[in-house]
């Protein structure tokens, strides 16, 4: 089952959870999962601190996090500017408190991006991972939820994909996430009181129920449901789908996407897993719903879920697109007692839901964008 529900997220209360008096380090606590997970670490009790340096986010995330929590769950968050390429940022987070677990988001996820700019990736991504090790080691945290993703499954030669699927990184993005994988179990295997869940995240969509958080992609969105957002708002004018011609059932691509909030749970999930059994190890989970859905099925849910028509362009296929890609969900529902609540629909009623109340986003503005 879900840690949670939607009844009790909106329900405030105050803080007597199982997060009760634990601190948690978040980094990347602005971005569009880090604020979600933000806010149910709070609900659940946790005391939070989110390290950001606004890279691909803004303050105001974070404001409207305190704005949904409310006064007396927001007491419970602190924010940090910084950077975890600078190891005097880091020193800066760890001298404030101490943590009793980190949840890492931070880090720079666009594929094409990684593409074009695979010196950025890995300097961001690795030499800020190395740092937090570095520091969480010095101060004596060792209790890690890792950002992974389902790229590290590349293109997979099976599916649904396991969680001892082979592993085959397709570009610099998803090989980043791929070594970091490894530095985790290395990090484990020669220190066993390391604790280190990674989750594989499949396709995080949606937003909070009340609109007041949501994904903002700087740019052109590199994601479909985004792109499709904005076609919605008027900001795009068509939505290209690459790829008509595919061995699916309407000749589009399929993929697992999962609401943001199931997503969310799942980090606090994973996180109750570290606390409740201290010889954990290092361990994945595929967060995922177990469902693949295609290209032209989230656009017909979407359709009805805003009452806007999506134009759409139908292109090419893009090299290295895989054909079908969905989770097994099966080892995060029997260890974690995780499993996600949230289908299509709410998914895209809840991210138009936000679009329609931001249609250019935090910002607000068509020219701050």
């Amino acid at each position: 089952m879900a840690i949670g529900g939607e009844a009790e997220a909106n329900g405030g209360g105050g803080g007597g959870g199982k997060g009760a008096r634990r601190s948690v380090l978040v980094t990347g606590g602005a971005g569009f999962i880090g604020t979600h997970t933000v806010l149910r670490l709070l609900e659940q009790g946790y005391g939070v601190t989110a390290v950001d340096n606004f890279h691909n986010s803004v303050p105001e995330a974070l404001d409207r996090v305190r704005r949904i929590a409310g006064p007396a769950l927001s007491a419970r968050l602190d924010f940090i500017l910084g950077d975890l390429r600078s190891v005097d940022d880091l020193e800066k987070v760890f001298a404030a408190k101490r943590y009793d677990a980190v949840i890492h988001f931070a880090g720079l996820k666009a594929v094409g991006e990684s593409v074009a700019q695979p010196d950025m990736y890995y300097e961001n991504n690795l030499v800020g991972t190395i740092n937090l090790y570095s520091a969480m080691k010095k101060h004596g945290c060792k209790r890690m939820v890792f950002s992974s993703s389902a790229t590290v499954y590349g293109w997979p030669e099976e599916i649904p994909c396991v969680e001892d699927s082979k592993l085959q990184a397709a570009n610099p993005y998803g090989r980043t996430k791929l070594i970091l994988e490894d530095l985790a179990r290395d990090y484990h295997l020669a220190d066993p009181d390391w604790s280190i869940v990674l989750l594989r995240y499949f396709n995080p969509i949606g937003a909070h129920s009340s609109g007041e958080i949501g994904e903002d992609p700087k740019g052109i969105p590199n994601n479909l449901l985004p792109y499709i957002q904005q076609v919605a708002v008027g900001r795009l004018p068509e939505l290209n789908v690459y790829g008509h011609d595919y061995p699916t059932r309407d000749g589009t691509a399929i993929r697992d996407y999962i609401h943001v909030v199931d997503l969310a749970d799942g980090h606090i999930a994973a996180l109750n897993k570290l606390f409740d059994t201290p010889d954990i190890g290092c361990v994945a989970y595929n967060l995922g719903t177990g469902r693949g859905t295609s290209v032209l099925e989230m656009v017909a849910a979407f359709e009805k879920a805003s009452g806007k028509k999506i134009p759409t362009k139908l292109c090419p296929r893009r090299p290295g697109d895989a054909t079908e890609v969905y989770a097994s969900t099966e080892k995060a529902e029997r260890e974690l007692g995780w499993r996600a609540q949230y289908g299509i629909e709410e998914m895209c009623r809840d991210q138009w839901n936000w679009a329609k109340k931001n249609p250019y986003g935090y910002c607000g503005m068509a020219d701050n964008k």
